[in-house]
Formats: C-alpha cells, sequence, structure tokens
C-alpha cells in the first residue's frame, strides 16, 4: 500500500519534516522508498520530493520483465531533471539478458547487478546476495 494510503488509514498526516539523515557520519545508508518514485507519501509530496529534499543518490531497482524499459526510462527521466544523482540500476528477477542490454544503452547509466527472486527472504540470504553482487 503507498505511504498516503496506510497514512490515512491510520489516521496520521506524514509530513517533509517527519524525514530527517542519521547524525552520525556513516559511508553506508540505505533509503528504501515505498514504491516508486511517483507514489505520494501525502497530499502533496512523493517519494522523489523526499529523495531531492534529503540529497541523496539513488539505486534505481527495475525489475527484469516486460514493461521494464518504459517504467525504467521514465523514472530515469524524472531523476535527472532533477539533477539527482542516479548511481546506477539494479535488474531484479529472472535474468533477462536484451532488458539489461536496453537499460544500459537507452538509459545511458550502469546495470551495478541482476539479482533473481530471493527465496527465501531472511537476513543470511539477504547478506549472501550483498556479497554475491556488491
Amino acid at each position: 500500500m503507498s505511504p498516503h494510503g496506510a497514512a490515512e488509514i491510520d489516521d496520521v498526516y506524514i509530513e517533509m519534516s517527519d524525514f530527517s539523515l542519521p547524525d552520525y557520519d556513516t559511508d553506508h545508508l540505505i533509503v528504501e522508498g515505498a514504491g516508486g518514485l511517483m507514489v505520494p507519501f501525502n497530499d502533496d509530496q512523493m517519494i522523489i520530493d523526499l529523495i531531492e529534499e534529503l540529497q541523496l543518490p539513488v539505486v534505481l531497482v527495475a525489475r527484469s520483465t516486460l514493461g521494464t524499459l518504459n517504467h525504467t526510462f521514465l523514472s530515469l527521466e524524472a531523476l535527472r531533471r532533477r539533477k539527482i544523482p542516479v548511481l546506477g540500476v539494479v535488474m531484479n528477477g529472472p535474468e533477462h539478458k536484451s532488458n539489461r542490454e536496453a537499460i544500459g544503452h537507452y538509459g545511458n547509466v550502469d546495470i551495478l547487478a541482476e539479482i533473481n527472486t530471493i527465496d527465501p527472504i531472511n537476513p543470511e540470504t539477504l547478506k549472501q546476495v550483498f556479497r554475491q553482487h556488491f
């Protein structure tokens, strides 16, 4: 469920000021978006607004299957229009060589990894996939 929809059910309103980066210095911080760049988290703002406000670079996760080219290119365009740095793309799902090549070429972006479906998903399998790809 989108953040704004979940917030409505819980009768809360999410404000941009509810978000902040940690006060400590770190080279490793992952902030996961909720459902995509253009997903609202309140009546006026979307996830891409939060990324811009926090001045975060993006690793875009793109599904590997049908429909990914349009979705990924639109996402890259939205990020670049706002001058948000894109570190690269992680393909998620079954390996699809032509989609990977097209995203790298037409999207002018590095493909950082191709990660198949993780099953079961748990801390150990996540660590294993991270070590394997990053």
